[in-house]
């Protein structure tokens, strides 16, 4: 026996919590990039940066980092998941996928979410002009500026909105709670590689996650508020 429809008045108060919780999270991480970025201004977390960066090296050798040699290893194999080959090739994988599926709507939100995630941070790195670390041995070749971490921030919008589309097609919350998981872990553990391999200061990769995080929430927040004025039709 099936269990009863849920009321619609219900299932629209429901809504309603859930898009009123997603607005004050979306706030909430734009002010923390505000904060930090006025700090990193500032040079306030310039003593918080250099302790954690100096933690993970050994004392009186800036190029060799804490732990066994396999854990630099892992961080160096990790840090690509976050790279620009991978996140494209990935992104282009699934935009395929959809086009063929007929789902161009969501292939065009995939394509706004990440195309405009590279831009803005792009903006966000001209616009800051914080140079990397020199406090420590880079273990990997960068050349772009530092702030905020492209790695951290692509990783987190790029991961979070294939784990977002994932989670839309699992039947139960058990399964949705898990891809999106999966999305923030892969996003936490590239930013704090970055870290490790002494690429990025500690507030660079904050600052990262926390921009990601708001831009991909935001895609689909707008993508939501668009399929509820323009319902889509059937065939996508």
């Amino acid at each position: 026996m099936r269990p009863p429809a849920e009321p619609q008045a219900a299932r629209g108060h429901r809504g309603l919590a859930a898009a009123v919780s997603a607005l004050l999270l979306l706030a909430g991480l734009l002010l923390a990039f505000a904060e930090l970025a006025d700090e990193v201004t500032d040079g306030d977390t310039h003593a918080f940066d250099r302790a954690v960066l100096l933690a993970l090296r050994t004392a009186g050798d800036s190029a060799d980092p804490v732990g066994p040699a396999w854990l630099e290893a892992a961080f160096r194999d990790i840090t690509t998941l976050g790279g620009t080959p991978v996140l494209a090739t990935v992104t282009l994988v699934t935009l395929g996928y959809l086009l063929l599926a007929g789902r161009r709507a969501t292939a065009l939100l995939v394509t706004i979410a990440v195309g405009g995630g590279v831009l803005l941070s792009n903006l966000l790195k001209a616009g800051f002009q914080r140079p990397r670390p020199d406090l420590v041995a880079h273990l990997v070749e960068v050349s772009s500026l530092s702030f905020p971490s492209g790695h951290a921030m692509m990783s987190t919008v790029t991961w979070l909105t294939l784990g977002a589309l994932l989670a839309t097609v699992q039947s139960t919350r058990r399964m949705k709670i898990y891809v999106l998981a999966v999305g923030v872990a892969l996003a936490l553990l590239i930013g704090v590689s970055r870290v490790f391999l002494g690429v990025h200061w500690p507030t660079d990769v904050l600052a990262g996650w926390c921009i990601g995080a708001a831009w991909a929430l935001g895609c689909w927040l707008a993508a939501g508020w668009l399929r509820r004025r323009w319902p889509p039709r059937p065939a996508d």
